[in-house]
């Protein structure tokens, strides 16, 4: 997984509550186990809609989606947070995420910030009509092109898995000689090679 530390990005919005992982990235695109190639089904059915917000052009190229609370909420897919990384965001902003949502997220290096939601709607009406932002991790800021800068915070643990790159497997694997010192002292009940 990529580190991540700040972004000045464009800015989309999807100024909606309760967005499921069932319309992030609908069922029949689930057949496929690899993280990539997931972005061109990002909010399929809604996408068919002229109308939709991500289909303006003010909001082509970006890598930051300030969107509605409880995002991420509905069935465990990871495959909703690899649409969304795929399709090129790198920073979810709302006040809240469904649990799950949260967790694949940040597995992956997509910064799930959580913002309340009056700090969010002063965002969204700063750059309305399209924008960029700054979103510093290092920091915990956003900051908006009028210069006022928002401050956040995020759990420490999250934090630094995101700023170091680090999933479950590499967190483990940074402790690899204690994992085999463990295992040296403490053989294990059962043969388990030569099987």
């Amino acid at each position: 997984m990529r580190a991540f530390r700040s972004v000045t990005a464009r800015v989309a919005v999807l100024d909606r509550p309760d967005v499921d992982t069932d319309q992030i990235v609908p069922k029949q695109f689930l057949k496929r186990i690899e993280r990539t190639g997931f972005g061109e089904f990002l909010f399929y059915d809604w996408r068919r809609d002229p109308a939709f917000e991500l289909n303006r052009p003010e909001y082509e190229g970006a890598r930051i989606l300030l969107t509605g609370p409880n995002f991420g909420c509905g069935s465990s897919r990871e495959h909703a947070a690899w649409a969304l990384s795929d399709y090129g965001f790198e920073v979810v902003v709302a006040p809240s995420f469904g649990d799950i949502f949260f967790s694949n997220a940040v597995q992956i290096g997509l910064a799930p910030v959580a913002l309340p939601a009056l700090e969010l709607k002063r965002l969204i009406r700063t750059i309305s009509g399209g924008g960029e932002l700054t979103v510093d991790l290092e920091t915990e800021t956003i900051s908006d092109p009028a210069g006022r800068v928002v401050p956040f915070q995020m759990d420490a643990f999250v934090r630094q898995s995101l700023l170091e790159g680090l999933d479950s497997i590499a967190r483990t694997l940074q402790r690899e000689a204690d994992i085999a010192a463990f295992e040296k002292r403490s053989p294990s009940p059962i043969a388990t090679t030569g099987v």
